[in-house]
């Protein structure tokens, strides 16, 4: 395939050079509506691309496949059967992956670790979750993903499951053993979603994990605004192999999906496929290089650990790890993730990624340079010159495994749809949960809808709340209040 061109830009291009004047949406009408305000700040270039997708770009009178050959180009890239693009992001894609192998009531199992957009999607599907526990480090405070084991297990005691889901990196840049957990699925009949968010760049170098596609995985969905260079909201999954019909993919996604797409957002994953086709390689090298480097700067700081293959990669913890994701272990200097990340946004203007009770990450693609990784390692080392500014750490009451992980006692759906009420924090211990309490980031819930809350949950969050964690689902962001069902747990 001629991976030289980019279908839906060429498109666009060609579109405006034909002088079209729609009497459609967008209401702007290429811009000339819209407040010069906007247009100083956002650009007139962006309103002139700004078009239907139907009717404008691609039409059922006019259309040439544009965007049937964009995909194609990017399931070729990667290695694919079939890829979609999505304009709303992977919570979408990943929702259509789930719907596309298991309906209501039925089975999926499913890593512990997923982020609230599988949640959500046990939710609207009505679908019943076979949990898989993910690895945890009591020493860190970290889960990785679960172990194929844990998979194996689960599809034992549940047989009649549709097929299983993981997530590949976590937020924490850990991997799961892919090939293997595909493999006995496999051996089942069963297909293997993986939730790979944060993997969009790891295709295009050998020294990065693998990706789920050459792992084995039957549907992948990736968030290239993630780790590549789509615009936010772009969004592509991925399938192989004929467990899951491309037919009920399409139809489940387009179930879910917008009618009015964004031509913006096709354009940038578009054009980012031939990117890294012709440059890939090349760009990741760079990137991975600049990494090592950052790391060990970092760790020569004073106080400051960067969480390494030592911290994060042997058995019972995760099989592989991505050095892009730059994890700091701030135990050394005795103050919280959440007010260095405060610090730094505020001193130096830098904003982090990931922040909790004890870490900060730094984010690196191959959109970084010298000029980006200097002004970082600046600001850590001015943070840390500091440290008698921030506060000591608070006391985040983070549990043991055995009560951080709950108990499921109904389904997802029945609990959040159902009646409920708002009671005090200390009153919903012993209740079933009727929302989603997700620390964010990195978007893992710690508690949701169905499932049975305990003391060490409740102070977990409570406590993370006073020292700067985000919930940003939640009714009640303090976590002072929780929402959970009127109904008791049943006898059984």
């Amino acid at each position: 395939m001629d991976h030289s061109t980019a279908p839906v830009l060429d498109a666009l291009v060609a579109y405006q050079a034909q002088d079209h004047l729609p009497f459609t949406p967008p209401g702007h009408k290429q811009g000339r509506g819209a407040d010069p305000r906007v247009r100083a700040v956002l650009g007139d270039a962006l309103f002139d691309a700004d078009m239907l997708a139907v009717s404008g770009l691609d039409d059922r009178t006019t259309s040439q496949g544009i965007l049937k050959k964009a995909e194609a180009l990017m399931a070729d890239a990667v290695g694919a059967d079939h890829t979609f693009f999505s304009t709303c992001g992977s919570s979408l894609s990943v929702k259509a992956a789930m719907l596309s192998v298991a309906g209501p009531h039925e089975k999926l199992v499913v890593g512990r670790d997923a982020h609230k957009s599988v949640i959500s999607g046990l939710i609207l599907a009505g679908i019943r979750p076979v949990w898989v526990d993910p690895q945890w480090d009591p020493d860190l405070h970290l889960a990785h993903p679960p172990s194929p084991e844990a998979f194996r297990a689960a599809f034992e005691e549940h047989p009649d499951a549709r097929g299983a889901l993981v997530t590949s990196p976590t937020p924490y840049g850990t991997c799961a053993d892919i090939a293997a957990i595909a493999a006995l699925c496999h051996e089942r009949g069963k297909p293997l979603i993986v939730d790979e968010a944060w993997g969009a760049h790891l295709p295009f170098h050998p020294e990065l994990p693998t990706w789920a596609m050459d792992a084995g995985a039957d549907v992948c969905v990736t968030s290239v605004h993630k780790m590549g260079s789509g615009l936010e909201q772009g969004s592509v999954f991925h399938l192989q192999g004929d467990l899951v019909e491309v037919q009920t993919l399409a139809s489940c996604a387009d179930l879910l999906d917008t009618t009015s797409p964004s031509v913006l957002i096709y354009a940038a994953l578009d054009g980012w496929r031939r990117q890294m086709v012709e440059h890939g390689h090349e760009l990741m090298e760079g990137a991975l290089e600049r990494a090592r480097r950052v790391r060990a700067a970092i760790e020569d700081i004073q106080g400051l650990h960067v969480n390494d293959r030592d911290d994060f990669y042997a058995p019972g913890r995760a099989f592989d790890m991505d050095i892009l994701q730059v994890f700091i272990d701030l135990s050394g200097v005795e103050f919280s993730g959440y007010d260095a990340a405060d610090w730094m946004r505020r001193h130096h203007r830098i904003n982090l990624h990931t922040s909790d009770h004890r870490r900060i990450s730094a984010q690196l693609t191959h959109a970084d340079d010298e000029t980006t990784t200097e002004r970082l390692l600046d600001g850590l080392r001015d943070l840390v010159a500091h440290a008698d500014e921030l506060p000591p750490a608070p006391d985040v009451r983070v549990p043991d495994p055995g009560s951080l992980r709950l108990r499921q006692v109904t389904l997802p759906r029945d609990a959040f749809f159902g009646e409920v009420e708002q009671v005090p924090a200390d009153s919903a211990v012993g209740r079933i949960c009727a929302e989603m309490l997700t620390p964010y980031p990195p978007g893992v819930p710690a508690a949701l809808p169905g499932e049975l809350l305990d003391r060490a949950v409740v102070d977990y969050l409570r406590s993370g709340a006073d020292a700067g964690m985000l919930i940003p689902d939640a009714a009640d962001g303090s976590a002072d209040t929780i929402r959970v069902s009127v109904h008791d747990v049943d006898a059984d």
